[in-house]
């Protein structure tokens, strides 16, 4: 059962949110150890698999250049961007969101997702926006605009997160394909995905307009 063990450290290791790569390193090297391999093995096999799938390093240049982001700022940036466009409808609201969404897990930036951003800044902002339009909206509406809110965050990081070529995603894609004997890069991978994500932005934003057209067909007097 020891021989596990490699399972229980991935398993902690997404409980406890822990960096991906470095947990399922920490789970190979822990596998290989109680498996009776000595050192060099184990850094053989990490390497060979290092070199089959390069692209893995993409993350280590992408954390200085995040680091440095947040350090001047780039969230209340953001924050400030959205705060001002006030005076846009619910549904342009939360169109942009799902775009600067996409364009974020394009550049693998971490936006917190539903609880630290979604439920305290993107709902509040729809929710407002409504109101300025058109008054106190009916609590069935209000209950809309918070699903509205989610599916923005779904559909934004569901479809951005594999734009980024060096995403766990996308990895994983390109590893298990190239093991099955299809020869393709983790940029391709990434290039094809725009695809889906244009039509993912140009679905919701068309769900969220004719939200806006039904909210001014029901207040707008």
């Amino acid at each position: 059962m020891i021989k596990l063990i490699g399972v229980l450290i991935v398993v902690l290791g997404f409980i406890f949110k822990v960096e991906t790569l470095f947990t399922v390193l920490v789970a190979g090297i822990a596998t290989g150890l109680v498996a009776g391999l000595d050192f060099n093995s184990i850094l053989t096999v990490l390497g060979e698999s290092f070199v089959a799938n390069r692209a893995v390093s993409l993350f280590i240049l992408t954390l200085p250049v995040i680091g440095i982001l947040e350090r001047y700022g780039l969230r209340q940036r953001a924050i400030y961007l959205i705060q001002k466009l006030q005076k846009l409808t619910t549904g342009g609201v939360l169109s942009i969101y799902m775009l600067i969404r996409q364009l974020a897990g394009a550049l693998s930036i971490r936006m917190s997702g539903h609880p630290q951003f979604v439920r305290p800044l993107v709902n509040p902002m729809a929710q407002a926006a409504s109101e300025s339009k058109y008054g106190k909206v009916e609590e069935e509406d209000e209950e809309v605009i918070k699903s509205l809110a989610a599916a923005s965050e779904n559909y934004g990081n569901f479809f951005g997160q594999n734009l980024f070529a060096g995403s766990s995603g996308v990895l994983l894609i390109a590893s298990t394909l190239t093991e099955f004997g299809y020869k393709v890069s983790e940029l391709e991978i990434a290039k094809a995905s725009i695809i889906m994500a244009v039509v993912a932005f140009l679905v919701s934003a068309i769900q969220n307009y004719m939200y806006d057209k039904k909210l001014e067909r029901k207040y707008k007097k």
